[in-house]
């Protein structure tokens, strides 16, 4: 039994490093290249995990060889269009100035009902409202929406607005994160004072933020 959780241990933490090789990815946004190799990652994973009597290395030479294997291809199509498009495909038009373009549906092999699924979840219902829609590599729909059938903004209206920044968290689950006062010219001294005037100390705190605009943001533990 401790033989099955050594190599089911080792193993996850061999699938973990090739799936962090793969990169900060969604499984939705996984291209086609990234998509089979994750599939037979999950293969050779269940080999030896399953038999005990199937030799540790030969399982896990293949995982590192994959993972090789997507790094350099990854490495290679930064600097190579010609292998992007191989790996990854090209977007297409489905939509242009609200007319479905029927050729490019059918050289993706997708459907209308699909298109107009994936409109509906962009909360649009009439195909005309859409000035341009494009089908990424990874399947997803991107819209835009005509000018008249967009949200107004406050540049539509010749208003000026203010910086608005990620704000800063400070304290999160109690604890103190020091470099990110550090980052925004504040001290630790400066937090505690802070909390004071609301009777807290800072591991009685769940988080709190400092936004852009220098107000604080208290979320008691």
């Amino acid at each position: 039994m401790l033989v099955s959780v050594y190599r089911t241990v080792l193993i996850y933490f061999v699938v973990l490093l090739v799936v962090r090789l793969m990169g900060k990815r969604e499984i939705g946004q996984l291209s086609p290249f990234d998509f089979v190799v994750a599939i037979i990652v999950a293969e050779l994973a269940a080999i030896p995990m399953e038999s005990t009597a199937f030799p540790l290395w030969k399982g896990i030479i293949p995982l590192v060889t994959l993972g090789v294997l997507e790094v350099v291809l990854s490495y290679l199509a930064l600097h190579s269009p010609f292998l992007r498009r191989l790996l990854d495909g090209e977007p297409q038009v489905v939509i242009r100035n609200g007319r479905i373009v029927k050729e490019e549906l059918r050289r993706a092999r997708y459907n209308l009902n699909d298109l107009l699924a994936q409109l509906r979840e962009k909360g649009i219902f009439n195909v005309e409202d859409v000035e341009f829609g494009v089908l990424e590599t990874s399947g997803r729909l991107s819209v835009l929406p005509k000018s008249q059938k967009r949200p107004v903004t406050p540049e539509d209206l010749g208003l000026s607005t203010g910086y608005e920044g990620l704000p800063t968290i400070l304290v999160m689950d109690g604890q103190v994160l020091r470099e990110n006062l550090r980052v925004v010219g504040l001290d630790e001294t400066w937090l505690k004072e802070r909390l004071a005037a609301y009777g807290l100390k800072p591991e009685q705190v769940f988080l709190v933020t400092l936004g852009t605009d220098g107000r604080l943001f208290i979320n008691e533990g």
